[in-house]
């Protein structure tokens, strides 16, 4: 027996009952296909009741294969929200990944830029053309709001009010959010809708902001060879990606004195401590500082 059909039977439940983003709703269809590919690999025959030792067979498969602790922590709970749902079914009387425990996860820092290192991100995204333009535009726009990668490509044209200078954000699990842009975020995209916007557009129509120069909604793939390019004109020797500009938004705004609910709110976070993160960003550079200047360290 495989595990394939009530796979395919969940993913529609997600999707169809749940409301999950189509990038959740992928992410929960790989993890469980990996899952399945091992079952049948290592030839685990009864699929819905496995014992505990199969699933930490998978866990120990999944850290050899040098997978992040966060990584390694979200296919456990993938599995049991599976094997939720395969009782709730009826499929199974007793739910064998109950007691299933995510391994702790690793407190991390995220990479953040400096200020002056976002100034000069920016700043090399200058020129005529319509490219320099729609890029500039979306590099002020992920700066200035926090936004998430995924939340800027879906961004439309009835997201945006630029007399109020807001954005009206869907973020994860259909939660819409407003925005405040900020005046660089704003005339980047005033110059970008003006003289850039209608030129990739042509003679096609599309409700989407950003589009590629075939007129077609702008993927991620391509913000992320984007900011590649310029990280490297730019001369930042950092790891730096789409999330690294969240991440700098966050930090910058506690390091002004912002409130940390209303940075919470701003970034989409449904649970205060993901936010919290930020602080701990704060605290470790106050010790680096005074370590750094005080007499007596």
């Amino acid at each position: 027996m495989k595990l394939e059909r009530y796979i395919d039977e969940f993913i529609d439940y997600i999707s169809l009952e749940r409301g999950l983003s189509q990038n959740t709703i992928s992410s929960y269809w790989r993890d469980l296909n990996k899952f399945s590919q091992y079952t049948e690999n290592n030839q685990i025959t009864d699929l819905l009741n496995p014992d505990r030792d199969h699933f930490l067979g998978f866990i120990y498969d999944l850290k050899e294969k040098s997978l992040k602790s966060s990584s390694i922590a979200r296919n456990i709970v993938v599995l049991k929200v599976f094997y939720r749902y395969l009782v709730s079914q009826k499929y199974v009387k007793k739910d064998p990944a109950e007691l299933l425990e995510s391994p702790r996860l690793w407190r991390y820092l995220p990479d953040v830029l400096s200020i002056r290192e976002v100034e000069s991100f920016l700043d090399v995204i200058r020129g005529d053309k319509v490219k320099h333009m729609r890029d500039r535009a979306c590099f002020e726009l992920l700066y200035a709001t926090g936004m998430r990668v995924s939340e800027l490509v879906d961004l439309k044209l009835k997201d945006i009010d630029l007399k109020l200078g807001i954005i009206r954000c869907l973020g994860k699990g259909q939660k819409e959010r407003i925005i405040p842009m900020g005046a660089y975020a704003q005339s980047a995209l005033v110059d970008y809708l003006d003289k850039g916007r209608g030129k990739l557009l042509k003679d096609k129509e599309s409700k989407h902001l950003f589009l590629s120069k075939l007129g077609a909604k702008i993927t991620r793939q391509m913000i992320w060879k984007l900011i590649k390019q310029y990280v490297i004109l730019a001369n930042i020797s950092k790891r730096v990606s789409p999330h690294t500009l969240r991440h700098s938004f966050a930090t910058h705004l506690l390091e002004k004195g912002a409130d940390l609910r209303i940075v919470q709110e701003l970034l989409g976070h449904s649970n205060i401590a993901t936010t919290q993160i930020y602080t701990h960003m704060n605290k470790d550079k106050l010790k680096s500082i005074h370590k750094k200047f005080h007499p007596r360290p």
